[in-house]
């Protein structure tokens, strides 16, 4: 053999090498504690959301919406009057966010740019998580205890149609490729499919072995959804045809869902203090790679997926008191309300 045909043998070994290399040093995944950002303030909170293109943090705490500049890591100023905040959903190309206000049965629309509430739409009872449609440019509120959805214009705040559910709503996503919103019903252990253009239920499916899902997420390549449980499970289903075909354990208390498309990872945040972090593996094959222990009452995140980072709201809880479970008594210190962030250790 000759020296150049034996080197042009082993570059081709070394490039099979190193492509098969890739994945198995991906699957090594180690997710780390980066920052802590301090936010202070009395009241409880509930969703957090990232606008990565602005660099944009939104959490929302008590009756109002902190925002955090994601590069700086640190607070920037905040959105007033929103009593009762659950989330807040960002329309970029209109420069404006909408937030769901729990205890005025209203949502607010805001200008981004100035952080000032320019107008509120009229709401079912307890709006809940909120969602944007960008093709249509409209707004859904899911409402817990009226069991419905509202639609309205996201630019004049004009209501368009009210949607019964059939139970309690929680999180929700959009799919643009078939115009479905997906939303969990808590209470019936199920999954609606809401078409865009009629507003109206065309599909329910059972989330069983899920019962009283709360999280979702969603995967538009594979067709897939990331469902969050009470019952410890994060079941994957196919959302062309309701089918679950992929389940793993997660901890107690969950209430958020993440799926990060470039490291084909998803994530569960309970009240515990524990993220699961599952790679999904194949389209029915689903496999715990990491269990992050965070911080007690850390049941809220987003993720970024720029960086890949993921945010998580909590407080300090006094000392016998906890949030993990059904029943358990809250008791956060006063002024303790801060955001967790956590990233692929390469990035610390």
């Amino acid at each position: 053999m000759s020296r150049s045909t034996c080197f042009n043998s082993f570059s081709l070994v070394s490039l099979f090498l190193l492509l098969a290399a890739g994945p198995a040093i991906a699957s090594d995944v180690n997710y780390a504690f980066v920052k802590e950002i301090v936010v202070g303030g009395e009241g409880g909170w509930d969703y957090l959301s990232v606008d990565s293109a602005a660099r944009r943090l939104y959490v929302s705490h008590a009756s109002k919406v902190v925002v955090i500049d994601l590069d700086k890591q640190e607070v920037v100023g905040e959105i007033a009057d929103t009593p009762g905040v659950h989330g807040l959903a960002v329309a970029p190309e209109l420069g404006l966010g909408f937030s769901s206000n729990g205890r005025e049965n209203k949502a607010s629309i805001v200008d981004l740019k100035t952080l000032q509430t320019t107008g509120k739409a009229e709401t079912g009872q307890n709006p809940d998580a909120i969602l944007y449609v960008p093709d249509r440019q409209e707004v859904y509120t899911f409402n817990g205890r009226s069991h419905d959805a509202t639609v309205f214009e996201a630019k004049t705040g004009k209501v368009i149609a009210t949607i019964p559910l059939g139970g309690k709503p929680e999180f929700a996503v959009y799919e643009p490729t078939l115009g479905r919103i997906f939303n969990n019903l808590e209470d019936k252990s199920a999954v609606v499919a809401i078409d865009a253009k009629t507003h109206s239920v065309v599909d329910t499916w059972p989330i069983a072995p899920g019962e009283e899902a709360s999280g979702m997420a969603i995967d538009t390549k594979e067709h897939r959804l990331f469902i969050g449980c009470s019952n410890r499970l994060m079941i994957m289903m196919d959302y062309t045809n309701g089918k679950v075909v992929a389940s793993v354990p997660i901890g107690q208390g969950v209430d958020a869902n993440c799926f990060d498309p470039a490291t084909r990872l998803a994530f569960a945040s309970t009240g515990e203090g524990t993220v699961t972090v599952a790679r999904e593996e194949a389209p029915d094959k689903l496999t715990v790679v990491q269990t992050l222990q965070t911080k007690a009452g850390a049941r809220t995140m987003t993720l970024d997926p720029k960086t890949h980072r993921i945010y998580l709201s909590t407080g300090e809880y006094e000392a016998g008191t906890g949030a993990g479970g059904p029943g358990q008594r809250r008791s956060v210190v006063p002024g303790s309300f801060k955001v967790l962030v956590y990233g692929p250790q390469s990035d610390r």
